[in-house]
């Protein structure tokens, strides 16, 4: 944790020197922080009173990071730790409140402007398709979102909140390591009609050495999406929306501790080369029945391929989305139906998931008393077809629920709690083994948590904590002993959430979040009870970010991060057992912004003290990340 420390060091350092200057940095005698909204059952409610825990992260937070990716951003500034898929930068493994790095991804729903982002294979979220420039706030509701969310909120939602745009926004940016960004967005509205579109693209040269075959590991993503929105009246709103997505990657391989000791950029083997393509196309309106209520629909189809030189699948996926809306500002509620039909096509077979899904989810404010409460019932359904053999059927009906509260203490504290029950339904891939055999029809996962937390507001600073527990039946994990998926009977998972906020002036800011987690494996018959008691693997203990922001003049400021996470068990190492462990994560970046009239000019430094990370998926199985020094370069341009 040595450079951590000292970053944290430097961190006091440009305080203690802002502080200074009194006449700079003296807070006023009432300071007050912007609201924060948040929409974990998707009802609009101040962070302050909400019956749930979250962490928000603003579109100027996400511009004072420096950060070029959505995944750049996330894993050095959120207490999400988010990992490259062993190796592959574009498809990213998520771990929020302890499912651990393997499939914790599966445990948390991922929404951008209420469209789901999770799949129905083994693939993560792909958050790459998502352009930084775009987003107007990242909204992360932990142990919350199981009503109106539904399969797969475990852990809880990632909430991606777009911005409309308008005029024309350019940037541009270059590194080493071949490494190229840029980004064009552009939005006009006339009369009753708004039409948005944007082209990004993020190219890499490789960070490690050349493979057998004489490549590096390179990269290049490219994203289109174009929307069109129509308010024929005030009440009225029609939109739709395309988008395209198109990565080519090769990515590392597994190498040794002794080879990572000594170069973490030797090449092993020759990079798998992946292309992956996505398309998807939306429709949706809303509709004001009356200054209270509302109601919408939406519909949207997504087609993906994965393809490698010697084998590949394509997925297509149909879902909607029904909803009628009440909120009075001390009384709401929400009715929502929702599907989805999601098929994989393999050379010999098909496989299906079709969910169906209905919620009611509602809140009261009472004096200082907020109430909320829901449930929701899921209809999930499987088939398997094989070209040859025997086609096998099933079908799942599970239940969610949530109850919470908040109570407004004063101006300046609040205490909140909650109770819910959630489920994950296994996507198809978790029914075939690592060969591509057919393994079996696996359980659907469940888990009850408890939530208590404490919110608080003094003179410029905001302050959230809470603790938690789950208790599971059924999670869902890949045995790499027996490379088959299956479920571990019990388990459960325990933790501590601190955040704040302390604005200390216009010209300074500090943030500083921490968690503290474990993971336990009460019993599973896999291993012959060697599992029992165990912590789950790829789950750190501890998780440290801490951020400054320094206004130093009015047109410039200083942005500087950094987070660590401590040790754990290698991602398959079940019984705690083996020989090397997951290394602790560190990474330090530091941005610095410049406005020129109407350019913004930027400096990025990644991986400020060149840490050495990876993520270890055994002994001797490391895949290398964030092992480099990176500089950026750029500009942005606003018209």
């Amino acid at each position: 944790m040595q450079h951590t420390t000292l970053a944290a060091a430097l961190l006091a350092a440009l305080s203690a020197n802002a502080l200074a200057n009194p006449q700079a940095l003296l807070p006023p005698a009432e300071f007050t922080l912007d609201e924060i909204v948040v929409t974990a059952t998707r009802i609009p409610t101040p962070d302050f009173t909400a019956p749930y825990a979250s962490e928000v992260h603003t579109r100027k937070q996400i511009e004072q990071s420096g950060a070029p990716t959505l995944y750049d951003y996330l894993s050095g500034h959120s207490l999400t730790q988010i990992m490259p898929s062993y190796g592959n930068r574009f498809s990213q493994l998520i771990d929020m409140r302890g499912y651990g790095l393997e499939s914790g991804y599966e445990s948390v729903v991922v929404v951008v402007d209420g469209r789901r982002l999770n799949n129905i294979d083994g693939v993560p979220q792909l958050l790459s398709a998502i352009p930084l420039s775009s987003i107007e706030r990242i909204e992360i509701a932990k142990g919350g979102g199981a009503v109106a969310f539904g399969d797969g909120a475990m852990a809880g939602v990632i909430q991606i909140h777009t911005r409309p745009h308008q005029g024309v926004n350019l940037s541009a940016e270059a590194g080493n390591f071949d490494t190229r960004n840029g980004s064009m967005t552009a939005g006009v509205t006339s009369g009753i009609a708004h039409l948005s579109a944007s082209v990004d693209f993020s190219r890499s040269g490789g960070y490690s050495a050349v493979d057998a075959s004489g490549h590096k590991d390179t990269s290049l993503n490219r994203n289109q999406r174009l929307k069109l929105s129509l308010k024929p009246s005030e009440r009225l709103t029609v939109y739709v929306e395309g988008a395209n997505t198109h990565i080519d990657t090769r990515y590392v391989n597994t190498i040794t501790q002794a080879q990572f000791n000594a170069n973490p950029a030797t090449a092993s083997g020759t990079y798998p080369n992946q292309i992956f393509n996505v398309g998807s196309a939306s429709a949706g309106l809303d509709l004001a029945l009356s200054s209270n209520g509302r109601m919408g629909a939406s519909f949207g189809r997504e087609d993906k391929s994965s393809q490698y030189p010697t084998w590949g699948s394509t997925y297509d996926t149909e879902h909607f989305d029904l909803f009628a809306a009440y909120d009075t500002g001390r009384l709401a509620a929400r009715l929502g139906m929702q599907g989805s039909d999601g098929t994989r096509y393999a050379s010999s077979n098909k496989t299906r998931k079709e969910n169906r899904g209905v919620f009611f989810t509602g809140q009261a404010r009472v004096g200082d008393l907020t109430w909320s409460a829901g449930a929701r019932h899921e209809k999930v359904g499987y088939a398997y077809v094989p070209n040859t053999g025997t086609a096998l059927f099933r079908d799942k009906h599970l239940n969610s629920w949530d109850v919470g509260g908040n109570w407004l203490l004063s101006q300046t504290s609040s205490v909140f709690g909650n109770l819910t029950r959630s489920i994950q339904a296994p996507n198809v891939d978790r029914f075939f083994d690592y060969s591509g055999t057919f393994n079996g029809l696996i359980d659907s996962a469940k888990a009850t948590t408890l939530t208590l937390g404490l919110n608080q507001r003094l003179a410029g600073h905001r302050i959230k904590a809470s603790v938690y527990r789950s208790n599971l039946t059924d999670e869902i994990y890949y045995d790499a002993a027996s490379w088959v998926n299956t479920n571990i009977d019990k388990s459960h998972k325990y933790g501590l959430e601190l955040q704040d906020a302390w604005k200390i002036s216009d010209a300074l800011a500090l943030t500083g979040n921490y968690a503290y987690t474990r993971a336990k494996i009460d019993r599973e018959d896999r291993g012959n009870g060697s599992y029992n008691g165990k912590d789950l693997p790829g789950v750190p203990r501890h998780t440290l970010a801490l951020g400054l922001n320094w206004k130093l003049a009015p047109k410039s400021s200083l942005n500087l991060s950094t987070i660590w996470r401590s040790a754990s068990f290698a991602m398959s190492d079940f019984d705690n057992n083996n020989a090397q462990k997951q290394a602790p994560y560190r990474r330090t970046d530091l941005a610095y912004r410049q406005v020129v009239g109407q350019i913004e000019w930027f400096v990025a430094v990644e991986n400020l003290f060149e840490q050495k990370n990876g993520i270890w998926a055994d002994d001797n199985a490391i895949y290398p990340v964030s092992f480099t020094r990176n500089w950026r370069l750029g500009l942005k341009a606003d018209f």
